[in-house]
């Protein structure tokens, strides 16, 4: 198999600084610290069905009677973590069906570490397309009239942040929610590249022998006071909503250079190849703590997100911020294969080994993110890491049968799931809903005491507002349902 890296060359970050990026208008002062509510959202996108019985839920052999026929593990693989409810699976992985990818998949460690603040909600999905649920898993299948949750968390939190929502995903997760009301400074800015997003920051600075400053400024003024006025297009269509919208976005570039994001979301350093110096362009203040926590940032986009994930967070440039591993293979880059193709989807062939992959994956970058928040300070005593919220959201899940006693196997889309939330606002350290261990399915709880319900399953809409009334997020006026059962107490 040929080795894919992730290299940049010297030409895309040109071509990145020269790309520039529209972003949307924002209104952006300051406020107190001790009087801010913010609270964080971080997405992470399981693409291609994160199967909830392959890591938090596993069952073991010894526990189902149709243990031949069911996705179930041999009882030595299913670890118990000391003190909470959750199960872990932890795999050697000889190949990934016939890719001859070998290593080692460790859930347990994850879950010693950051158990109490873990909740894993079980639900019941309405599709099993793709980008169909992709969308329903953040928009709580339009429980908020078709708005997304982040969207919804960029209105409540983020009128004062410069980007307050940005996304990297792929599929259904990047789709913007439908309703009109939502203002674009509150849609998605999606950002392809996380290593050269900071190129496009700042209108001028990057590029050989471009004015100065002050004749920019001037030059802006020149064009927004002179020129577009008398031009025939502004006078055409001078009342145009998209027109004002367009000036108030531009007017915004000012602001996003006084802040100098292009340099502190850079997490490149100067090099023969990224010539940075000379182009009178800095790297953020912070890299050498970024690159600790995610050394293969260079060659893996996923690390790479999550390093711009935690700057967009640190610098209080955005309130929620959307990630994940993309469908294409990543090999060789760690010890572990990084990513089979079609992500969580290669489970189609080689369900057990894909689901131990993918699940390693994004709970250990999930891991080092946290570590980073952690270290940084709120205000009031309190970490980023203490307003901040972690939701998986994926598909759906994958079927729960196999053929008898097959080690390993492939498997389809299934509505039947549950989501893992990792929050200091969450209620950690409980399973919500459970599973039967007779035929794989999860069943649901009472959404007031958490108590075990085996005839209810849970909706996208409850899950949604679960997460979104976690966060401190008032969803009375959209009626929602009420689930103080995943808050902590």
């Amino acid at each position: 198999m040929t080795k894919k890296t992730y290299q940049l060359t010297r030409r895309d970050v040109l071509k990145g600084i020269a790309a520039g990026t529209c972003l949307s208008a924002v209104p952006w002062s300051v406020r107190a610290q001790e009087e801010d509510p913010t609270r964080f959202l971080i997405v992470l996108t399981a693409t291609g069905g994160a199967s909830i019985i392959d890591a938090m839920l596993a069952i073991r052999e010894s526990e189902s009677m149709n243990s031949s026929v069911i996705n179930v593990f041999p009882d030595q693989l299913v670890q118990t973590v000391d003190g909470t409810p959750f199960r872990a699976v932890d795999l050697n992985l000889p190949s990934i069906g016939p890719l001859p990818y070998t290593g080692a998949s460790d859930q347990s460690n994850f879950v010693r570490r950051h158990a109490q603040d873990m909740m894993v909600v079980t639900h019941t999905g309405t599709s099993v397309n793709h980008l169909t649920a992709e969308k329903r898993s953040i928009t709580g299948n339009d429980a908020w009239a078709g708005q997304t949750l982040q969207e919804v968390v960029a209105r409540a939190y983020g009128a004062q942040a410069p980007i307050p929502n940005v996304n990297m995903g792929v599929g259904g997760f990047v789709e913007p929610g439908v309703n009109s009301s939502v203002p674009g400074w509150a849609r998605g800015q999606l950002v392809g590249d996380a290593r050269l997003f900071f190129a496009g920051l700042d209108g001028s600075r990057g590029i050989r022998n471009a004015p100065n400053k002050p004749l920019v400024e001037l030059a802006r003024r020149f064009r927004d006071e002179q020129l577009d006025e008398r031009s025939v297009f502004a006078r055409t269509f001078g009342d145009s909503q998209a027109i004002e919208l367009w000036k108030a976005n531009r007017s915004k570039t000012a602001e996003l250079e006084r802040a100098d994001l292009i340099t502190k979301l850079n997490i490149l350093r100067d090099s023969p190849g990224i010539p940075l110096d000379a182009f009178g362009l800095g790297t953020s203040p912070d890299v050498d703590r970024v690159l600790q926590a995610f050394p293969a940032l260079d060659v893996d986009p996923f690390e790479a997100q999550a390093a711009l994930a935690y700057l967009l967070i640190k610098n209080r440039v955005s309130v929620t911020v959307t990630l994940g591993p993309g469908l294409s293979p990543l090999v060789g880059v760690t010890q572990i294969v990084d990513s089979p193709p079609l992500a969580y989807d290669f489970s189609h062939t080689a369900h057990r080994a894909t689901q131990a992959v993918m699940w390693h994956r994004l709970l250990d970058v999930t891991d080092r993110l946290i570590g980073l928040l952690k270290q940084e300070q709120f205000g009031g005593g309190q970490s980023l890491w203490d307003r901040s919220l972690v939701y998986f959201a994926t598909d759906f899940g994958r079927t729960k049968r196999r053929p008898p006693n097959s080690p390993e196997f492939g498997t389809g889309h299934d509505l039947n799931n549950g989501s893992l939330i990792i929050s200091p606002m969450a209620n950690g350290g409980s399973v919500l809903g459970g599973v039967d261990p007779h035929t794989g399915l999860t069943y649901g709880f009472d959404p007031q005491t958490g108590a075990p319900a085996p005839q209810r399953t849970m909706t996208e809409p409850e899950v949604f507002s679960g997460i979104l009334q976690a966060l401190n997020v008032d969803t009375s006026p959209a009626n929602l349902p009420s689930m103080p059962a995943m808050l902590r107490g």
